[in-house]
């Protein structure tokens, strides 16, 4: 489609080539500008719609695998034989050209190296042992008892056995807790009465193992209460919404003293990562009907990865927390000392210069912007993509090492590729514009050098913010589901209740059964110097009630 300008005198029609000459020829210079201004104005505009097209049909994940990297390597390699370099960047290309060419070269093998797998025969695994076997004879039809050949009745010689996975549908019971009393017959003393059985409440009539799932389902599975609803009525059991609503309440204020020691070992960890994401909550005040709350994800960490988790709920995304006792990011921040690996939120900017902080920077951040760059058709963004590839594949092989020895690997084989990425950046800043997606990409990183090359320093830096933007997985999943917060402390529950099944994720334990066991504790009232004992790694060891 051509396009078409005209002056707001006399009429000039035709094509952009067509009418400038025209207008320049007249001297009409501010129409000549006019259009110019008008062109660029649509240009951007179409750019930013084909980004947002391309947002939308591309694949979900952001990653460039390796035959899309062979390919735009192959085409920026010739494209620099015809471009004559500066003597000063032609080796900072090369070199990172080669280790881009490694890199993908090294993750093709990795697949070579997987398909060349003999292929077996399909084998069927043995099921696991420790499910429980049900006895299934099945028998020959009466009248094929007889035997063909004489007639007479043939027995029994053996079996042919075969195992097959079968389901039993959840149940519901009734537990009847008879409580013993005692009374002396002899002088008619006192009488005495057991304990009240474990629930939530004392006159509630759901058992811990119900709440439990109730909470699973919600928080973990994105199940809704009232499809929940729907489903105990399936099985026999009317449970309105608002009662299952209560159980969900008053469960998270019993898990309260576990969520605040996770924040204690979050923030006591050797690394802490952090990082928000937005929810809305409703609110009738509000033009729209509902706002956008926040959910910071706070995570502990040491040189062997994530240990701990923490979530906080705030009613706004300010650096303060605007209710009593809420915190924002700024609040969690301040009680925090030592390593934080953070994006570059400008929200942090005040804590992150303190002097008892060490700011870590998040490289999948950085790389993000060149994803960017390549997408929108700027093929140079390709070394640098593959050099980040390169910085994994390093980051890789020292998954499993002490923090010297990571940190040693790092030194030597890291960092080399990063003065090159720098270097290769510094010079292109000069030449390409800020506000294009190759230009925010650079000066993204530029800006932030200092704290995105924060792991060289210290094995136990992680080289971004995975383990934080891991913990919005489940949220992101449940929030398609349930669309928003009630209210405000719909949001302060649900930050107590992922806390701990974030936690249970990181200890290895399974959340149904840490649930049903922990509340039934915590309703009978649990010293503060208890709770340690309670946390999802600990319990693990030795639960606290089975």
């Amino acid at each position: 489609m051509s396009e078409s300008a005209e002056s707001t005198h006399d009429a000039v029609v035709g094509t952009v080539l067509e009418v400038l000459p025209a207008l320049l020829a007249e001297g009409r210079i501010d129409e000549v500008l006019a259009a110019v201004r008008a062109l660029v104005a649509r240009n951007e505009t179409l750019e930013r719609q084909l980004a947002a097209m391309m947002r939308t049909t591309k694949k979900n994940n952001e990653g460039v695998n390796k035959d899309q990297l062979r390919l735009f390597l192959d085409r920026l390699q010739e494209q620099t034989k015809s471009d004559e370099p500066q003597a000063n960047m032609a080796e900072v290309d090369a070199r990172l050209l080669a280790r881009a060419n490694a890199a993908a070269e090294r993750a093709r093998e990795k697949t070579l190296s997987e398909g060349r797998k003999p292929k077996r025969k399909a084998l069927k695994k043995p099921l696991p042992p420790e499910l429980p076997r049900i006895e299934n004879v099945i028998d020959l039809p009466e009248e094929q008892w007889a035997c063909p050949a004489c007639g007479v009745e043939r027995t029994v010689c053996g079996h042919e056995v075969s195992e097959v996975i079968e389901f039993i549908p959840a149940k519901l019971y009734v537990r009847r807790d008879k409580r013993v009393k005692r009374a002396c017959r002899t002088c008619e003393g006192e009488v005495a009465c057991a304990p009240r059985g474990d629930k939530i409440v004392a006159g509630g009539q759901l058992g811990c193992s119900l709440v439990a799932q109730i909470l699973y389902e919600k928080y973990e599975q994105g199940v809704p209460l009232h499809r929940q609803r729907k489903t105990f009525e399936r099985m026999g059991l009317r449970l309105s919404s608002s009662t299952m609503s209560d159980q969900v309440k008053w469960s998270a204020e019993l898990l309260t003293p576990i969520w605040l020691e996770a924040i204690d070992q979050v923030l006591d960890s050797d690394v802490m990562h952090i990082d928000g994401s937005g929810v809305n909550v409703l609110d009738r005040d509000h033009p729209n009907g509902k706002r956008l709350g926040t959910l910071w994800a706070t995570v502990g960490a040491d040189a062997g990865g994530p240990k701990i988790a923490a979530y906080h709920y705030a009613s706004t995304k300010k650096a303060k927390g605007q209710r009593p006792g809420e915190l924002g990011p700024t609040d969690i921040l301040a009680l925090r000392a030592g390593i934080i690996v953070a994006d570059a939120d400008t929200l942090f900017s005040s804590q992150m210069q303190r002097d008892d902080v060490i700011d870590c920077g998040c490289n999948m951040h950085a790389r993000r912007y060149f994803v960017k760059a390549l997408d929108g058709g700027d093929d140079r963004a390709a070394l640098v993509i593959g050099a980040f590839k390169g910085l994994y594949q390093i980051e890789e092989d020292a998954r499993f090492l002490s923090a010297d020895d990571r940190l040693a690997l790092r030194q030597e084989q890291s960092s080399p590729i990063y003065d090159d990425i720098v270097m290769w950046c510094r010079h292109h800043e000069r030449d390409t514009p800020p506000k294009s997606p190759l230009g925010r990409a650079i000066t993204y990183l530029l800006r932030h050098e200092q704290a995105l090359r924060r792991f060289e320093s210290d094995g136990r830096i992680p080289i971004d913010n995975m383990a934080a933007e891991h913990g919005f997985v489940p949220v992101a999943i449940t929030r398609k589901n349930y669309l928003f917060f009630g209210h405000d402390n719909g949001g302060d529950r649900a930050a107590i209740i992922y806390t701990v099944l974030r936690c249970c994720r990181l200890a290895g334990v399974d959340p149904v059964a840490y649930l049903t066991d922990v509340l039934a504790v915590l309703s009978r009232k649990v010293r503060r110097t208890e709770i340690a004992d309670l946390m999802p790694a600990r319990w693990a060891a030795a639960p606290a009630v089975r």
